[in-house]
Protein backbone atom coordinates (compact mmCIF):
# COMPACT_ATOMS: atom_id res chain seq x y z
CA UNK A 1 0.00 0.00 0.00
CA UNK A 2 1.32 3.43 -0.92
CA UNK A 3 1.82 5.71 2.11
CA UNK A 4 0.55 9.20 1.34
CA UNK A 5 2.52 11.97 3.04
CA UNK A 6 1.89 15.65 3.78
CA UNK A 7 4.73 18.04 4.56
CA UNK A 8 3.48 20.39 7.30
CA UNK A 9 6.06 23.17 7.45
CA UNK A 10 8.71 23.88 4.82
CA UNK A 11 11.37 25.82 6.68
CA UNK A 12 15.01 24.79 6.33
CA UNK A 13 14.54 21.50 8.20
CA UNK A 14 11.15 20.78 6.64
CA UNK A 15 12.59 21.18 3.15
CA UNK A 16 15.42 18.77 3.88
CA UNK A 17 12.95 16.25 5.29
CA UNK A 18 11.03 16.37 2.01
CA UNK A 19 14.26 16.16 0.01
CA UNK A 20 15.38 12.98 1.82
CA UNK A 21 11.86 11.55 1.66
CA UNK A 22 11.81 11.99 -2.12
CA UNK A 23 15.29 10.50 -2.46
CA UNK A 24 14.18 7.34 -0.64
CA UNK A 25 11.26 6.74 -2.99
CA UNK A 26 9.60 3.35 -2.53
CA UNK A 27 5.94 2.91 -1.66
CA UNK A 28 5.51 6.46 -0.40
CA UNK A 29 4.21 9.55 -2.14
CA UNK A 30 4.13 13.25 -1.29
CA UNK A 31 0.53 14.39 -1.78
CA UNK A 32 0.43 17.78 -0.03
CA UNK A 33 2.41 20.57 1.59
CA UNK A 34 1.63 23.66 3.63
CA UNK A 35 3.58 26.59 5.03
CA UNK A 36 2.70 30.10 6.22
CA UNK A 37 5.59 31.66 4.26
CA UNK A 38 4.00 33.81 1.57
CA UNK A 39 7.19 33.64 -0.50
CA UNK A 40 6.64 29.95 -1.24
CA UNK A 41 2.84 29.66 -0.97
CA UNK A 42 1.31 28.79 -4.34
CA UNK A 43 4.57 27.40 -5.71
CA UNK A 44 5.33 23.80 -6.59
CA UNK A 45 7.25 21.97 -3.86
CA UNK A 46 9.84 20.91 -6.41
CA UNK A 47 10.44 24.52 -7.37
CA UNK A 48 10.89 25.44 -3.71
CA UNK A 49 13.47 22.65 -3.37
CA UNK A 50 15.23 23.62 -6.58
CA UNK A 51 14.36 20.39 -8.38
CA UNK A 52 11.86 19.32 -11.02
CA UNK A 53 8.22 20.17 -10.39
CA UNK A 54 6.38 17.50 -8.41
CA UNK A 55 2.80 18.49 -9.11
CA UNK A 56 2.27 19.36 -5.43
CA UNK A 57 1.53 23.02 -4.64
CA UNK A 58 2.44 24.61 -1.30
CA UNK A 59 -0.69 25.90 0.42
CA UNK A 60 -0.66 28.72 2.96
CA UNK A 61 -3.91 27.34 4.43
CA UNK A 62 -3.32 23.97 6.17
CA UNK A 63 -7.05 23.22 6.18
CA UNK A 64 -6.93 22.88 2.40
CA UNK A 65 -4.34 20.12 2.75
CA UNK A 66 -5.25 18.53 6.08
CA UNK A 67 -8.55 16.85 5.26
CA UNK A 68 -9.75 13.35 6.07
CA UNK A 69 -8.79 10.96 3.33
CA UNK A 70 -6.11 13.22 1.86
CA UNK A 71 -3.09 11.51 3.43
CA UNK A 72 -1.89 8.86 5.87
CA UNK A 73 0.80 10.78 7.74
CA UNK A 74 1.98 14.36 8.27
CA UNK A 75 5.66 15.19 8.70
CA UNK A 76 5.27 18.19 10.97
CA UNK A 77 8.07 20.74 11.30
CA UNK A 78 6.98 24.20 12.42
CA UNK A 79 8.01 25.48 15.88
CA UNK A 80 9.38 24.45 19.28
CA UNK A 81 6.58 25.22 21.74
CA UNK A 82 3.88 22.61 22.26
CA UNK A 83 1.18 25.15 23.11
CA UNK A 84 1.71 26.66 19.65
CA UNK A 85 1.65 23.39 17.71
CA UNK A 86 -1.20 21.76 19.60
CA UNK A 87 -3.88 23.04 17.16
CA UNK A 88 -1.75 21.91 14.22
CA UNK A 89 -1.25 18.42 15.64
CA UNK A 90 -4.93 18.02 16.52
CA UNK A 91 -5.91 19.25 13.06
CA UNK A 92 -3.95 16.35 11.56
CA UNK A 93 -5.24 13.86 14.12
CA UNK A 94 -8.86 14.87 13.53
CA UNK A 95 -8.28 14.24 9.82
CA UNK A 96 -7.13 10.72 10.76
CA UNK A 97 -3.51 11.42 9.90
CA UNK A 98 -0.58 9.97 11.80
CA UNK A 99 1.99 12.62 12.78
CA UNK A 100 5.75 12.78 13.23
CA UNK A 101 6.66 16.16 14.73
CA UNK A 102 9.97 17.87 15.40
CA UNK A 103 8.42 20.14 18.06
CA UNK A 104 11.02 19.98 20.84
CA UNK A 105 8.52 20.15 23.70
CA UNK A 106 6.57 17.26 22.18
CA UNK A 107 9.61 14.96 22.41
CA UNK A 108 8.89 14.38 26.12
CA UNK A 109 6.21 16.75 27.46
CA UNK A 110 6.63 17.89 31.08
CA UNK A 111 4.76 20.26 33.39
CA UNK A 112 1.79 21.96 31.76
CA UNK A 113 2.73 20.35 28.45
CA UNK A 114 2.03 16.92 29.92
CA UNK A 115 -1.68 17.80 30.00
CA UNK A 116 -1.55 18.85 26.36
CA UNK A 117 0.11 15.54 25.54
CA UNK A 118 -2.66 13.69 27.37
CA UNK A 119 -5.24 15.44 25.20
CA UNK A 120 -3.30 14.58 22.04
CA UNK A 121 -3.08 10.98 23.23
CA UNK A 122 -6.85 10.76 23.82
CA UNK A 123 -7.66 12.24 20.43
CA UNK A 124 -5.11 10.09 18.63
CA UNK A 125 -6.61 6.94 20.16
CA UNK A 126 -10.12 8.13 19.32
CA UNK A 127 -9.21 8.60 15.66
CA UNK A 128 -6.96 5.53 15.47
CA UNK A 129 -3.69 7.31 14.64
CA UNK A 130 -0.22 7.70 16.15
CA UNK A 131 1.62 10.91 17.09
CA UNK A 132 5.38 10.86 17.71
CA UNK A 133 7.57 13.71 18.93
CA UNK A 134 11.16 13.25 17.83
CA UNK A 135 14.41 14.87 16.77
CA UNK A 136 18.09 14.56 17.52
CA UNK A 137 18.07 16.87 20.55
CA UNK A 138 15.72 16.29 22.24
CA UNK A 139 14.79 12.85 20.99
CA UNK A 140 18.08 11.04 20.68
CA UNK A 141 21.59 12.22 21.50
CA UNK A 142 21.03 13.61 25.02
CA UNK A 143 18.22 11.31 26.14
CA UNK A 144 17.40 8.18 24.13
CA UNK A 145 21.05 7.29 23.50
CA UNK A 146 22.04 7.40 27.19
CA UNK A 147 18.84 5.53 28.08
CA UNK A 148 19.77 2.75 25.65
CA UNK A 149 23.30 2.59 27.05
CA UNK A 150 21.95 2.00 30.57
CA UNK A 151 20.27 -1.17 29.29
CA UNK A 152 23.51 -3.12 29.79
CA UNK A 153 24.14 -1.78 33.32
CA UNK A 154 23.34 -3.79 36.45
CA UNK A 155 23.18 -0.53 38.37
CA UNK A 156 23.20 3.15 37.38
CA UNK A 157 24.39 5.75 39.86
CA UNK A 158 24.84 8.84 37.70
CA UNK A 159 24.42 10.00 34.10
CA UNK A 160 26.26 12.91 32.49
CA UNK A 161 25.86 14.03 28.87
CA UNK A 162 27.85 16.80 27.18
CA UNK A 163 27.11 18.21 23.74
CA UNK A 164 29.40 20.85 22.25
CA UNK A 165 28.29 22.45 18.99
CA UNK A 166 30.31 24.69 16.70
CA UNK A 167 27.49 27.11 15.88
CA UNK A 168 29.47 28.60 12.99
CA UNK A 169 28.59 25.50 10.96
CA UNK A 170 24.88 25.74 11.65
CA UNK A 171 22.00 27.64 10.09
CA UNK A 172 21.25 31.25 11.00
CA UNK A 173 18.30 30.60 13.38
CA UNK A 174 20.49 28.41 15.59
CA UNK A 175 23.26 31.01 15.64
CA UNK A 176 20.74 33.65 16.67
CA UNK A 177 19.35 31.29 19.33
CA UNK A 178 22.74 31.29 21.06
CA UNK A 179 22.64 35.07 21.39
CA UNK A 180 25.76 35.50 19.28
CA UNK A 181 26.55 39.14 18.63
CA UNK A 182 24.48 40.51 21.51
CA UNK A 183 25.87 42.44 24.45
CA UNK A 184 25.96 40.62 27.77
CA UNK A 185 23.12 42.82 29.03
CA UNK A 186 20.98 42.04 25.98
CA UNK A 187 21.75 38.35 26.40
CA UNK A 188 20.62 38.30 30.03
CA UNK A 189 17.44 40.23 29.20
CA UNK A 190 16.52 37.77 26.43
CA UNK A 191 17.23 34.78 28.67
CA UNK A 192 14.94 36.27 31.30
CA UNK A 193 12.24 36.70 28.64
CA UNK A 194 12.82 33.08 27.47
CA UNK A 195 13.79 34.31 24.02
CA UNK A 196 17.17 32.58 23.98
CA UNK A 197 18.47 29.10 24.57
CA UNK A 198 17.80 25.55 23.56
CA UNK A 199 14.29 24.18 23.99
CA UNK A 200 14.19 20.59 25.18
CA UNK A 201 17.05 20.13 27.64
CA UNK A 202 14.74 19.70 30.63
CA UNK A 203 12.59 17.33 28.58
CA UNK A 204 15.66 15.20 27.89
CA UNK A 205 16.60 15.17 31.55
CA UNK A 206 13.14 14.08 32.66
CA UNK A 207 13.05 11.32 30.03
CA UNK A 208 16.25 9.84 31.47
CA UNK A 209 15.06 10.25 35.06
CA UNK A 210 11.67 8.66 34.37
CA UNK A 211 13.28 5.72 32.60
CA UNK A 212 15.58 5.08 35.56
CA UNK A 213 12.76 5.53 38.07
CA UNK A 214 14.36 8.57 39.70
CA UNK A 215 12.16 11.25 41.29
CA UNK A 216 14.37 14.29 40.88
CA UNK A 217 14.52 17.97 41.66
CA UNK A 218 15.34 19.58 38.33
CA UNK A 219 17.15 22.83 37.67
CA UNK A 220 18.50 24.69 34.65
CA UNK A 221 21.17 27.35 34.27
CA UNK A 222 21.89 29.46 31.17
CA UNK A 223 25.19 31.35 31.00
CA UNK A 224 26.80 33.55 28.34
CA UNK A 225 30.03 32.70 26.56
CA UNK A 226 31.86 35.98 25.95
CA UNK A 227 34.08 36.46 22.89
CA UNK A 228 37.74 37.29 23.48
CA UNK A 229 38.50 37.97 19.82
CA UNK A 230 36.48 39.18 16.82
CA UNK A 231 34.42 36.42 15.22
CA UNK A 232 32.48 36.29 11.97
CA UNK A 233 30.09 33.88 10.30
CA UNK A 234 28.06 33.97 7.13
CA UNK A 235 25.21 35.57 9.08
CA UNK A 236 26.68 37.75 11.84
CA UNK A 237 29.71 39.38 13.42
CA UNK A 238 30.83 39.13 17.05
CA UNK A 239 32.99 41.79 18.67
CA UNK A 240 35.27 41.09 21.67
CA UNK A 241 33.25 41.43 24.88
CA UNK A 242 29.96 40.48 23.19
CA UNK A 243 28.28 37.08 23.13
CA UNK A 244 29.95 34.22 21.25
CA UNK A 245 27.60 31.50 22.45
CA UNK A 246 25.59 29.92 25.23
CA UNK A 247 26.24 27.36 27.95
CA UNK A 248 23.07 25.65 29.12
CA UNK A 249 23.13 23.11 31.95
CA UNK A 250 20.27 21.01 33.33
CA UNK A 251 20.60 18.95 36.50
CA UNK A 252 18.46 16.41 38.28
CA UNK A 253 19.18 15.97 41.98
CA UNK A 254 18.03 13.75 44.83
CA UNK A 255 18.98 14.16 48.51
CA UNK A 256 21.37 16.94 47.54
CA UNK A 257 23.27 14.81 45.01
CA UNK A 258 23.27 15.47 41.26
CA UNK A 259 22.27 12.21 39.54
CA UNK A 260 21.84 13.57 36.02
CA UNK A 261 23.76 16.42 34.42
CA UNK A 262 23.19 17.56 30.85
CA UNK A 263 25.46 20.26 29.46
CA UNK A 264 24.93 21.91 26.07
CA UNK A 265 27.49 24.38 24.79
CA UNK A 266 26.79 26.14 21.47
CA UNK A 267 29.48 28.58 20.43
CA UNK A 268 30.70 30.46 17.36
CA UNK A 269 34.04 29.00 16.26
CA UNK A 270 34.09 26.38 19.03
CA UNK A 271 37.52 24.75 19.09
CA UNK A 272 36.00 21.27 19.04
CA UNK A 273 32.59 19.67 18.95
CA UNK A 274 31.49 16.29 20.24
CA UNK A 275 28.75 14.35 22.02
CA UNK A 276 29.77 12.44 25.13
CA UNK A 277 27.79 10.23 27.48
CA UNK A 278 29.24 9.05 30.78
CA UNK A 279 27.36 6.54 32.94
CA UNK A 280 28.60 5.75 36.42
CA UNK A 281 27.38 2.36 37.50
CA UNK A 282 28.07 -1.32 37.04
CA UNK A 283 29.73 -1.24 34.61
CA UNK A 284 30.86 2.32 33.98
CA UNK A 285 30.24 3.37 30.36
CA UNK A 286 31.78 6.18 28.36
CA UNK A 287 30.81 6.94 24.77
CA UNK A 288 32.19 9.88 22.81
CA UNK A 289 31.07 10.75 19.28
CA UNK A 290 33.91 12.73 17.75
CA UNK A 291 32.73 15.81 15.81
CA UNK A 292 29.25 15.24 17.24
CA UNK A 293 26.02 14.49 15.45
CA UNK A 294 25.14 17.26 13.01
CA UNK A 295 21.74 18.22 14.39
CA UNK A 296 19.95 19.22 11.19
CA UNK A 297 20.94 16.12 9.22
CA UNK A 298 20.24 13.78 12.13
CA UNK A 299 16.78 15.26 12.73
CA UNK A 300 15.91 14.92 9.05
CA UNK A 301 17.04 11.29 9.06
CA UNK A 302 15.09 10.38 12.20
CA UNK A 303 11.84 11.78 10.83
CA UNK A 304 12.11 10.01 7.49
CA UNK A 305 13.45 6.75 8.93
CA UNK A 306 10.52 6.39 11.34
CA UNK A 307 7.63 6.82 8.90
CA UNK A 308 7.03 3.07 8.59
CA UNK A 309 7.44 2.46 12.32
CA UNK A 310 4.87 5.13 13.19
CA UNK A 311 2.46 3.80 10.59
CA UNK A 312 2.75 0.35 12.21
CA UNK A 313 2.51 1.56 15.83
CA UNK A 314 -0.50 1.41 18.12
CA UNK A 315 -2.70 4.54 18.19
CA UNK A 316 -1.89 7.24 20.71
CA UNK A 317 0.90 9.67 21.60
CA UNK A 318 4.41 8.21 21.76
CA UNK A 319 7.88 9.36 22.70
CA UNK A 320 11.09 7.84 21.43
CA UNK A 321 11.44 5.63 24.50
CA UNK A 322 7.98 4.09 24.19
CA UNK A 323 8.77 1.62 21.41
CA UNK A 324 11.86 -0.08 20.01
CA UNK A 325 11.57 1.84 16.76
CA UNK A 326 13.18 0.02 13.89
CA UNK A 327 14.12 2.51 11.18
CA UNK A 328 13.43 1.74 7.55
CA UNK A 329 16.28 3.11 5.47
CA UNK A 330 14.89 2.12 2.08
Amino acid sequence: MVIRVVAYGLGSIGREIVRLFLKRGGEKRLVGACDINEAIAGRDVGEVLGINNLGVTVSKDPSLVIQEGNADIALHCTTSRLVDVKPQILQCVNAKMNVISTCEELAYPIGFNARIAEEIDREAKRFGVTVLGTGVNPGFVMDLLPVVLTTVCKTVNRVEVTRIVNASLRREPLQRKTGAGLSVEEFLQKVQAKQLGHVGLLESLVMIGDTLGWDLIIDQQIEPIVAKIPLKTEYLEVEPGSIAGILQTATGSKDGKVLIKLMLRMEIDAIEQYDETIIEGEPDISLKIQNGLFGDDATVAIVVNLVDAVMDAQPGFLTMKDLPFLPHLT
